[in-house]
């Protein structure tokens, strides 16, 4: 059996348009909705990710005013520039680049960010937010994932979605979104951690499973249920090298599973745009 591919793009390109028509109708009235970027240091690759956010935004009808800081920049210097852009009611969203060097709190940066214009939901309002099912920004890879399983048909309710990862930024808001009572969502979620003896108990139990660990290669053909769905959403790095938690022979054993590059990726960013045009309506 080979597992039907789940490509991100599709599901991008989706958004992507909607978010088009939406600021189209803001310009008409008069407003360019704004997503505001912040860089700290030269990191090639940090610098390359705005340059894509950027192009995007351009793409999309959007003004992207953007404060290069250099690698030295003090916390007081970085939580001004946050400050500035908070105060300006032409930027609906800011994007602190992650990460940011090592003498920087990222945590004291973020809660200075006024909550709704945090385009990466992960400010403590808005996690406190999806914790209680109120409006308010999602994080962008776990809204990714619930888009990527809806556009492509795949049944989440009353199922069993295992997640294999509990980070901040991905394992444990994904829970939070997928256990909600929707129709895209409503499943039975477990979390399981590399820390559990016997976490492939888990894994081989569930109809859709999310790696989301950050361990290349843990997610192997004997952790699946055959016919599962796999999302691989963590990944590392080794140099320029993107290295997957599912290894790819996992398309023996799956149902349908997402594409080594090209999967949560894209929706990740489509995601971000999202959180910014709706916080361009709610502020007009």
């Amino acid at each position: 059996m080979s597992a039907r591919l789940l490509p991100g793009a599709p599901v991008a390109e989706a958004i992507f348009a909607d978010v088009t028509a939406r600021a189209a109708r803001l310009r008409d009235r008069g407003i360019v909705p704004s997503l505001a970027t912040i860089l700290v240091g030269d990191d090639d690759a940090s610098a390359g990710y705005i340059r894509i956010k950027q192009r995007q935004a351009a793409e999309l009808g959007f003004a992207s005013p953007h404060r290069h800081l250099a690698a030295d920049t003090t916390q007081d210097e970085l939580h001004r520039v946050i400050d500035e852009f908070n105060a300006d009611k032409d930027v609906h969203g800011v994007l602190i680049q992650y990460p940011i060097p090592g003498h920087l709190d990222y945590d004291a940066a973020l809660q200075t960010l006024d909550p709704d214009k945090d385009v990466d939901g992960m400010h403590p309002l808005n996690m406190g937010r999806l914790a209680l099912g109120m409006p308010g920004p999602l994080p962008c890879t776990p809204a990714g994932i619930e888009a990527l399983l809806a556009h492509h048909g795949i049944p989440v309710a009353g199922r069993e979605l295992v997640i294999l990862g509990r980070g901040a930024t991905l394992g444990r808001p994904l829970a939070m979104l997928m256990a909600q009572k929707r129709p895209t969502a409503n499943a039975a979620v477990t979390v399981v951690h590399t820390g559990v003896a016997d976490w492939p108990r888990y894994t081989r139990r569930a109809d859709i499973l999310v790696a989301a660990a950050g361990v290349p290669g843990i997610i192997q053909p004997e952790h699946v249920k055959p016919g599962a769905t796999v999302i691989g959403a963590g990944v590392r790095y080794e140099g320029r090298r993107l290295l997957p938690d599912v290894d790819e022979s996992c398309a023996e054993v799956a149902g349908a599973i997402t594409p080594r590059v090209g999967g949560v990726g894209p929706t990740t960013v489509a995601m971000l745009f999202r959180n910014a045009i709706q916080a361009a309506e709610r502020a007009n």
